[in-house]
């Protein structure tokens, strides 16, 4: 039996550091979270959670807050960007993988995924700048100047990640000239006219558009955008650049009446530019580990990045509590064993954007997965073993 109760400092306090918070404590290990940021700011966005992260999220404890301000689409729906043709849809019924599909906006989450972990374990302000491991624990150097001491750390501080760099070394995001735009306004500014009941991809000859409302009432619109455009001045990931909202218009004035109505009736937007990066040949060193976009980055054409990042933070607690603290290095050596093949296939997939376009291929290996059961000895579920 350890000796001590496991303590993980886990820096970033986005969906995947908080989620990991959650399911650590759950298992009884001590979590402390250290963010950069000074506070936590309402950025317009919208975000999908899928039956495979809403499994992880019901057993955190907070489906049915989300399912009290959320929109449920009815289903995945595929249309040509200028004709509107369906090429594929995908009805969503809970019964179809055992949990809802829910849409709502990130601030919403955010704050319900900040509710499972106690105040004073949350840091702001906290820009980690090093790493140092020594006898069974890691001490974490900030850029204030102040210290603190885990027994492990986990890096879930995103495409940037200075853990990634601090354990793995230094390495350039790929941007291969993609910009999204995106924004969320209220429905009252589309006079009456409805998005649909469905979550609806519109795409293009070379670009594509998301399409759907973030609350239960449906008073809010949310789009996400993938065009070709350089990215001037975008050198690092924003969440808070502004876009042209009439450049944006330009940009789809050839699509279908309905996505012109909602970009007409959108007052701005914001834009950021998607960045890639090649699966990393490790996750972890020693006794520091990485999670969701720090490791995996996906672009977010599955709707998969929030998503894979809470479902390694299930499985990762899962691993730890099966070694009891005893061995942090092999359980952080089984967390990766598990994941890796899946993250890395939706990597692929996400990066090519032709999920779900047309056809009729097998969507359970990715949504019928649950990360709080899938037998930890083998790969987690992925297309190349569906």
């Amino acid at each position: 039996m350890p000796t001590h109760q496991l303590s993980i400092a886990i820096i970033g306090a986005g969906m995947g550091g908080l989620a990991a918070a959650a399911t650590l404590r759950q298992v009884g290990i001590g979590v402390q979270v250290y963010e950069q940021a000074t506070r936590f700011a309402r950025i317009g966005a919208g975000i999908q959670m899928m039956p495979n992260s809403m499994k992880v999220l019901r057993g955190i404890g907070i489906e049915q807050r989300l399912r009290e301000f959320s929109f449920a689409p009815y289903s995945h729906l595929n249309r040509v960007g200028d004709t509107g043709e369906i090429t594929r849809e995908l009805p969503m019924p809970e019964s179809l993988y055992n949990a809802p599909y829910l849409c709502m906006h990130r601030g919403d989450l955010h704050d319900a995924l900040l509710s499972t972990v106690p105040a004073d374990s949350v840091h702001t302000g906290r820009k980690l700048v090093g790493l140092d491991q020594a006898k069974g624990q890691v001490t974490l150097i900030f850029a204030d100047g102040s210290h603190a001491t885990a027994d492990a750390v986990i890096g879930a501080d995103g495409v940037h990640s200075t853990v990634r760099d601090l354990i793995i070394g230094r390495d350039e995001p790929l941007h291969k000239g993609r910009i999204a735009y995106r924004a969320v306004f209220p429905s009252a500014l589309m006079n009456g006219k409805e998005i649909g009941r469905s979550r609806t991809k519109w795409w293009g000859t070379d670009r594509h558009i998301v399409i759907y409302y973030t609350t239960r009432a449906r008073s809010e619109v949310y789009f996400v955008t993938s065009v070709p455009e350089p990215f001037e001045g975008l050198t690092r990931e924003s969440w808070s650049a502004k876009g042209d909202v009439h450049q944006l218009r330009a940009a789809y004035e050839d699509f279908h009446e309905d996505v012109r109505a909602v970009l007409a009736a959108c007052p701005d937007c914001h834009k950021w530019a998607i960045l890639e990066r090649e699966p990393l040949p490790r996750w972890s060193n020693g006794r520091v580990a990485l999670l969701g976009d720090a490791c995996h980055p996906m672009t977010p054409y599955m709707a998969q990045g929030a998503a894979t990042s809470i479902e390694d933070a299930a499985v990762l607690a899962r691993c730890l509590q099966a070694v009891d603290g005893d061995d942090v290095e092999g359980a952080f050596a089984c967390y990766e064993a598990h994941r890796k093949p899946r993250t890395t296939v939706i990597q692929a997939i996400s990066s090519a954007n032709t999920w779900m376009r047309e056809g009729s291929g097998d969507t359970s290996w990715l949504y019928g997965y649950d990360a709080r059961t899938a037998p930890l000895d083998k790969p987690a579920a992925h297309a190349a073993a569906a």
